[in-house]
């Protein structure tokens, strides 16, 4: 640490309990009480130093009685006064960044100028302070912790002005430039730049110092000096990312709610912050941070968040780091999404509410950022291919991870649901698996739900984005409604015969290509035997998809006649039950097999359980068919 020597004489003084006394031999004339301390000393050096002395003494000197100053306002206290006293008295003493702050606040409350002695305490502390702490980084900061205990008067001095500054050209400015501060904390260094090792050089280069260096340091001053550092800063041009990032370490250092790894060690070692304190702390916080998207993590908004409803900060705190979370809702984790509830009056145990207005946050900007283009007009193979999609897919991916693990909790509504689900643009899903995991996983922890729920549930997902997989689990999932069930058989069908479709088109370009093979001229016994083992294959692989055209055949020949005798169970019925197709509605698809819409009536449970047996046994073997085929080719 830098110093500077004041005096020449030897430490004439000695404390006996709470007095001081300066042993020159002369008896003491004056006392000088500051707080519970007494100070037994000489006028003459007082007088001759001190303009506040000289006019306290000239006032007391008129009274018989001993001489008595009370100074109960210097700034410092006893411990300050007693350096000022000694240099009062010329005796030796070191001027360094912890106490040149409260000599020079003293210095000037006593009125120490030129104008009562040549080179007075407040030119020798300017000196130091100018030529020797302000040029340093650690001594800025150290003389800057200093003015907090006496702010008013190091404030009335300019000293936590001039502090600020200091700091913030260091910390604006790149380290590796200057060589601050590796110097200062780092080790000691060659002429060429190597480092030393008991002044021997190793050969090693000293590493480079990242932008963030000074967050630590910063962190310990008290949040209003800080904050004013951070504004110093701003109005220099710092980067915002710099800005954020310092921000962001002095939040998980005071706030305990925030860093899940905090140092418990060094957590003990300082004094807990109260609940208000640290709730106006992270509404400051958010209040500094710039709005940009990306300069702060993800996780770091997600846990000020967290934290902002545990100390229940204000509505406008909260929405902010919403619409922050919202701008790059993208870069989030599911882990990140799962906010519990911490409030009595909400009944579900995540925050739903909070992740939908994220969410709506999210699709307003995507929305204003792509301008009025409209994906239902773009063809899907440029949809899918747009890396304009690539965050709000990631997204539509997220919310139905989040879905699933909120669905088993039986207090969360079928509205709250399905709003949370539709809020996702269609353009995003590019399959619905997710959505559907989602569904299933509602369906089974809401068993109550009437079939009309049901249906209305199952039709927040397109069954034609169903993978071949998701088709096969839903056509054998008896929670879902016998309608969805027909559904999706009929379009995992389709499926079927569109690659039956492709594998033909195949065989006939083999077809197509023999005369001209049969036209190069084979040279050998294995040119001519790899031709006819080429023959053979593709003749086995003809009638393979023959023999899978008849099997299709009749899985369609058995699909109408479910439909005829589904027909004649409703024609059975009387009244109303014929009016209204609720429970068995064959969906219009877009095929030869199925032109019209086929009336949705509702049977007894016996006739339901039958069709239900038929309809599973179908599935059974359309999946048989399937792997056969997948097998042959």
């Amino acid at each position: 640490m830098a110093c500077m020597k004041l005096g020449s004489k030897s430490d004439s003084f000695q404390r006996q309990g709470q007095a001081w006394f300066c042993t020159t031999g002369l008896p003491s004339d004056v006392t000088v009480e500051v707080g519970d301390m007494s100070f037994h000393l000489h006028k003459f050096p007082l007088l001759s130093k001190s303009g506040l002395l000289e006019k306290l003494i000239d006032e007391n000197s008129e009274e018989e009685e001993a001489c008595i100053i009370k100074l109960p306002d210097v700034p410092g206290g006893a411990k300050s006064f007693e350096l000022v006293a000694k240099f009062c008295y010329g005796v030796k003493l070191e001027l360094t960044a912890s106490n040149v702050v409260y000599l020079r606040c003293a210095a000037e409350h006593l009125q120490m100028t030129e104008e009562i002695a040549e080179g007075n305490l407040i030119t020798q502390a300017e000196i130091f302070l100018n030529q020797v702490v302000l040029k340093s980084w650690k001594d800025s900061l150290q003389a800057l912790q200093a003015c907090e205990d006496i702010l008013p008067h190091a404030e009335k001095s300019h000293i936590v002005k001039r502090c600020i500054e200091s700091l913030a050209v260091k910390a604006s400015t790149d380290p590796n430039l200057f060589g601050w501060p590796m110097i200062e904390h780092g080790p000691m260094q060659s002429p060429g730049g190597s480092v030393l090792w008991n002044g021997i050089s190793t050969g090693a280069r000293p590493r480079n110092c990242n932008s963030d260096w000074w967050y630590e340091d910063v962190s310990s001053l008290s949040f209003p000096i800080y904050k004013r550092l951070i504004t110093v800063m701003e109005s220099r041009g710092t980067r915002s990312e710099i800005i954020a990032g310092s921000l962001t370490s002095y939040a998980k250092k005071y706030l305990p709610g925030l860093s899940r790894r905090q140092n418990i060690a060094s957590a003990a070692l300082r004094a807990a912050p109260t609940e208000e304190e640290q709730r106006q702390l992270l509404e400051d916080i958010e209040s500094l941070l710039p709005f940009q998207k990306g300069i702060v993590p993800t996780k770091v908004l997600f846990g000020l968040l967290r934290t902002a409803m545990i100390l229940k900060a204000n509505k406008s705190c909260i929405s902010k780091l919403e619409k922050r979370i919202g701008m790059q809702l993208d870069q989030a984790t599911l882990e990140d999404l799962l906010l519990p509830n911490f409030s009595y009056s909400m009944e579900t145990l995540y925050n739903v509410d909070c992740v939908q207005r994220i969410l709506e946050h999210f699709i307003a900007m995507d929305q204003a950022n792509n301008g009025d283009a409209s994906p239902s007009l773009i063809d899907d193979e440029q949809l899918m291919g747009s890396p304009s999609l690539a965050p709000i897919t990631a997204v539509a991916k997220l919310i139905d991870g989040y879905l699933a693990e909120v669905a088993p909790d039986v207090n969360l509504k079928l509205p709250k649901f399905e709003a949370l689900a539709i809020a996702v643009p269609d353009y995003a899903r590019p399959l619905d698996d997710g959505l559907y995991r989602a569904i299933d996983i509602y369906l089974k922890s809401h068993s109550w739900l009437t079939e009309s729920e049901r249906e209305q549930l199952c039709r927040l997902m397109d069954s034609q984005k169903l993978s071949l997989e998701a088709c096969t689990h839903a056509a054998q999932n008896e929670r879902l409604p016998l309608r969805i069930v027909v559904q999706v058989l009929f379009f995992e069908q389709l499926q079927l015969r569109t690659s039956i479709a492709g594998c033909l088109l195949v065989s006939d370009n083999l077809d197509g290509s023999r005369p001209l093979r049969s036209g190069i001229p084979c040279s050998g016994e294995a040119g001519a035997g790899g031709w006819v083992s080429a023959v053979q294959e593709n003749q086995v692989l003809r009638v393979g998809m023959d023999n899978m055209r008849m099997r299709v055949s009749e899985l369609e020949k058995e699909c109408s006649n479910m439909k005829q005798e589904i027909e004649k169970l409703g024609r059975g019925k009387s009244g109303g039950w014929k009016e209204v197709p609720k429970k068995l509605h064959l969906l219009r698809i877009k095929s030869q097999m199925c032109s019209a819409q086929e009336p949705a009536l509702s049977v007894s449970e016996q006739q339901q359980k039958s069709v239900s047996e038929k309809l599973e046994k179908l599935q059974a073997k359309i999946t048989k068919h399937k792997k056969q085929l997948s097998a042959d080719l």
